[in-house]
């Protein structure tokens, strides 16, 4: 037995009379939260984009066949129907294509 402690649990009640005061300091903490959201300052800078900026932004927007909404659909329906399998030994020869010319670029460099 500690120091201190009782057998009658004086601890227990002190911690029971504490609890109501510590629900009441977090109730007061997210209502200050709460209000100090509410009270979103303006934004501080101003932002323009550049007509260089926005040639590079139109250009790589471009359809160039990378992306096909189509195939997403595909993929997506075929995932929300449980029929979706990957392909474990082509994302494997994927991985080592990219991971050697990878390894060639930094050889031919140095």
């Amino acid at each position: 037995m500690k120091i201190g402690n009782s057998p009658e649990g004086t601890a227990s009640t002190v911690k029971a009379e504490q609890r109501p005061a510590a629900r009441k300091a977090d109730a007061t903490a997210t209502t200050d939260a709460a209000r100090s959201a509410a009270a979103t300052p303006a934004p501080s800078a101003q932002v323009a984009i550049s007509s260089a900026a926005k040639m590079a932004a139109s250009a790589a927007g471009s359809d160039d066949g990378s992306f096909d909404a189509a195939k997403v659909d595909r993929i997506a329906k075929a995932i929300s129907e449980g029929k979706f399998t990957v392909n474990a030994n082509a994302i494997a020869d994927k991985l080592v294509a990219n991971a050697q010319e990878l390894v060639s670029a930094r050889g031919n460099k140095h």
